[in-house]
């Protein structure tokens, strides 16, 4: 009997611990509620930009959040990033439409995740009121979960591949 009970006590140590990993990466992976709130968050972004309403595109930012559009502006709080994408949107950005390629999320605690977002963008103008070619950019957010809420803490977007490439 004694070796049942040493080998059952090994089991019970081994799910203990194996069981406890499994369920700590299971809450750092992010759950698929969380993942899925996420991308919603991300469509209605996209959807608040091709409506050209700065509002709707800013809402999603925490008060303290801080943007970096692909032309180096920098917005802080949510009500500055929504003055700014407001004036984007009226302006050189008033016919644009943004495409939505592809979302890669990667949760680093169960409340904080970052989303590298490649968009394609179109009707764009120049600051001289010619028509920009279409591009992707690349923009990275890092969400934060607070009371429940995915908010954007930050983000930051490039171009995707803005130079062409070297002559060989």
């Amino acid at each position: 009997m004694n070796q049942i009970n040493a080998l059952a006590a090994i089991i019970a140590l081994g799910l203990a611990v194996f069981g406890t990993a499994s369920m700590s990466d299971a809450q750092q992976a992010g759950s698929n509620e969380d993942e899925v709130a996420i991308r919603k968050v991300i469509v209605e972004m996209t959807e608040g930009f091709n409506n050209h309403d700065g509002k709707a595109a800013a809402r999603m930012y925490a008060l303290d959040a801080r943007f970096v559009s692909v032309r180096g502006d920098m917005m802080n709080g949510q009500a500055g990033i929504e003055k700014g994408l407001s004036a984007i949107l009226t302006s050189r950005a008033k016919n644009a439409t943004q495409r939505t390629m592809d979302v890669t999320l990667r949760f680093i605690r169960p409340d904080v995740a970052l989303a590298n977002v490649t968009n394609e963008l179109s009707g764009l103008v120049a600051p001289d009121g010619h028509a920009l070619p279409s591009h992707q950019e690349l923009s990275l957010r890092v969400f934060v979960k607070d009371a429940g809420v995915w908010q954007i803490a930050a983000f930051h977007n490039t171009l995707v591949a803005p130079f062409s490439p070297l002559p060989r």
